[in-house]
């Protein structure tokens, strides 16, 4: 490959998201598994991934887990190079908590609908027009909407900040208006709610999950709280991906019909395989499942080559960065009793 093709190649990445090298032959199938593994050692690098990323890079991850798991892991690695399979805000953390580390992320047109529908700039806006108001964000988010809030919270510990937040002060929450009205009910705190969502977990169809359970009496529906009030009040049990996970595997029931990304099902057939595992149906009758595309967006090339040139890269400005960590630090610091 010559040098002027790579340089194309890297002037195209603002664009295209990702490194698409024509003339480079990459391997395929075991060898390709082989080839990112020998770049882990290579490179002293640890690759994180989420749940809801491509079964082949779930199955390839040195820490597979949730938003609050891989940001513990991302703090607390002493790799030198974090490869990070899941999507851009995720890596972004991964920076803010780790600086002096090198953070790639396989395709950063990996977004999110949640992270895209909320800015600074509007929370700035929200908190003039509540003095007052104490800012608590979901972790779904960019880092200059992490940095004017007050705390950042995942779907695993926001029902614990939210009940220690100050009872005489307001709250603001971002970006999701289905997990805030969850956590309202939970806790029994009113709260000011940003207008956002996951386009994933509005997809479900509670007419269509409704004949799901009719037709499967002996399955429980299990639902993360990103999903619409409608589809939560059907469900026998509402938690964090990290804990619906848990719940099929510890739970005596074997049928279960599963409310949220597809993706976290290759890793609970992998813990319970003796359990039946239905993907609750969404709005769209062509498809039988909801599936985020910017999670899908990485794959193993990408993260093959993004390891072997050590790009895309996560970059933060410093300023910034220390503003967005104070937040995230909170948060981590009363979490620390939550697995």
């Amino acid at each position: 490959m010559s040098t002027t093709t790579l340089d194309k190649a890297i002037s195209n990445l603002p664009v295209r998201g990702f490194l698409k090298i024509d003339d480079l032959i990459i391997p395929d199938g075991e060898e390709l598994v082989k080839a990112i593994l020998e770049l882990k050692k290579e490179k002293n690098a640890v690759i994180l991934a989420h749940y809801y990323q491509p079964p082949a890079i779930q199955d390839i991850a040195d820490y597979l887990g949730d938003s609050l798991q891989l940001a513990r892991a991302a703090r607390d690695t002493d790799a030198d190079m974090i490869a990070f399979c899941g999507v851009h805000f995720m890596a972004e953390a991964a920076k803010i908590l780790n600086p002096t580390k090198k953070v790639v992320l396989p395709d950063t047109q990996a977004g999110c609908s949640l992270a895209d529908g909320c800015s600074g700039e509007g929370l700035r806006a929200m908190r003039e027009q509540h003095p007052g108001a104490l800012i608590a964000t979901y972790i779904n988010c960019n880092a200059e909407t992490k940095a004017e809030s007050d705390i950042i919270v995942t779907s695993s510990n926001a029902e614990t900040i939210i009940k220690s937040m100050p009872e005489d002060r307001p709250i603001i929450f971002a970006p999701d208006k289905n997990l805030g009205r969850y956590l309202m009910k939970k806790t029994g705190r009113d709260m000011i709610l940003w207008d956002g969502s996951c386009i994933v977990h509005e997809a479900f169809s509670m007419e269509r999950i409704a004949k799901q359970l009719a037709d499967n009496p002996d399955a429980k529906l299990i639902a993360h709280p990103e999903s619409e009030t409608p589809v939560l009040d059907l469900a026998e049990f509402v938690g964090s991906t990290s804990a619906l996970l848990n719940y099929v595997e510890k739970d005596d029931c074997q049928k279960f019909i599963v409310a949220t990304e597809e993706g976290i099902l290759h890793e609970m057939r992998k813990r319970a395989p003796q359990k039946e595992l239905i993907p609750a149906l969404v709005f769209d009758e062509s498809c039988n499942c909801s599936e985020c595309f910017y999670m899908k967006r990485n794959t193993l090339e990408k993260l093959y080559l993004c390891m072997k040139y050590e790009l895309p890269e996560i970059t933060i400005d410093e300023e910034l960065r220390l503003k967005a960590l104070e937040p995230i630090e909170k948060m981590m610091e009363l979490s620390k009793s939550i697995k």
